[in-house]
């Protein structure tokens, strides 16, 4: 699943969006496709005539309402936990993954490593450390809001920087991991006026303090973040 959200300002690309610009997720789509995997995108601008044209068999588009009380980096997650609890018995895994520039190379779900970690949180990583200049300029809003955020930080300071570009595991432990992660935004995320998303810094925490015992991140699930390693095969997604 992923989630392309316009009509607001993207902070990642600092603009707002087009609504109607299909190449954004062109790619995205075209990976699903050839993998014959199913796939959902949730959009909230894209013209009837484009989904038409683009939406096939593996892929549906679905329209969401945007709920500007959050940031969309941080509402898809909203829309995916909505989703996930009305169709759980219709999936047995999923990926959550960005849209723009992450793209399925192999089909994770026929993998023996996703097979047989049903308990396993499979995620993106970079290579940086969590504590790192970004981070803690990013973590800003919920270290102000969460007691316990700044601790976390320090106990996980020299650990692998995980990345929220890729998530994903078997339909219970994504259960278990979104409403997670929907808690700490809707509690501590509402109301974020820094140039930050929070997202990145939410969902470490989580991942970290929640699921570490049963993290797997890095190869094979993810190429290097920014590797630009466009020839690699080898990997389930490429990020970058």
């Amino acid at each position: 699943m992923a989630c392309h959200i316009t009509g607001v300002h993207d902070v990642n690309r600092n603009q707002i969006l087009p609504n109607d610009a299909y190449d954004i997720v062109a790619d995205w789509v075209t990976s699903i496709r050839q993998l014959k995997l199913r796939g959902v995108l949730f959009h909230n601008n894209f013209s009837e005539a484009t989904c038409a044209a683009h939406q096939n068999e593996h892929v549906e588009f679905v329209r969401i309402t945007y709920d500007s009380r959050f940031n969309p980096n941080v509402y898809r997650y909203m829309v995916y936990l909505d989703f996930l609890q009305a169709r759980a018995s219709e999936i047995a895994g999923l990926f959550i993954t960005d849209v723009s520039d992450v793209v399925a190379v192999n089909d994770p779900f026929v993998q023996p490593l996703f097979q047989r970690n049903p308990d396993a949180l499979f995620c993106g990583d970079e290579p940086a450390r969590l504590r790192n200049d970004w981070m803690l300029v990013h973590g800003q809003h919920l270290r102000e809001q969460m007691a316990e955020y700044a601790s976390f930080e320090t106990q996980f300071a020299d650990s692998t920087l995980l990345n929220c570009g890729i998530i994903g595991g078997s339909t219970a432990v994504m259960l278990s991991f979104l409403e997670q992660l929907c808690l700490i935004h809707q509690r501590y995320n509402t109301i974020n006026e820094t140039g930050y998303t929070g997202d990145m810094g939410a969902f470490n925490y989580i991942a970290r303090t929640r699921f570490n015992d049963h993290l797997r991140h890095g190869e094979p699930v993810n190429t290097v973040f920014k590797g630009y390693e466009h020839d690699r095969t080898d990997c389930w997604f490429r990020h970058k």
